[in-house]
């Protein structure tokens, strides 16, 4: 087996191994990470549903990687959308932008990559304070 599989391989494992959890950071900013294996689909061809997110103190998405939705291609109203629905957002309002999942790896790498831009952009710290279970979190 290739290296980079056996790389993917483990990456996946230890994602759905975080599913449901919730990293409470420094004041008040936390991450929820939501994965699931399901078939393989058009929209889903690598067949996981999943959503990791960095949320304000006042809970607001920052950022979020997902694929609940598809997005429109940028650049062209004209341009055919992705059948993929794997996206990102940056903001709260973003309605989202193609991304190109590359592998789990990659997509820990680019979700890792944008949370840590934007805590520096807030001066909040990487550490994980603590964890809990979305359930423990209520309703955000």
């Amino acid at each position: 087996m290739p290296e980079a599989a056996i790389s993917d391989d483990h990456a996946l494992e230890f994602l759905l191994a975080f599913d449901g959890r919730i990293h409470h950071l420094e004041q008040g900013y936390w991450l929820k990470f939501e994965i699931k294996r399901l078939a393989a689909t058009p929209e889903r061809p690598h067949g996981l549903r999943y959503s990791f997110t960095l949320h304000g103190p006042d809970g607001k998405r920052l950022v979020g990687f997902d694929n609940a939705h598809g997005v429109p291609s940028k650049g062209s109203r004209f341009r055919k959308p992705p059948v993929e629905h794997d996206h990102w957002h940056r903001t709260e309002n973003d309605a989202g932008r193609p991304y190109r999942f590359a592998g789990v790896d990659q997509l820990l790498a680019d979700f890792e990559s944008e949370v840590m831009s934007v805590l520096d952009a807030h001066g909040v710290g990487r550490f994980v304070v603590s964890e809990s279970d979305i359930t423990e979190r209520g309703s955000r």
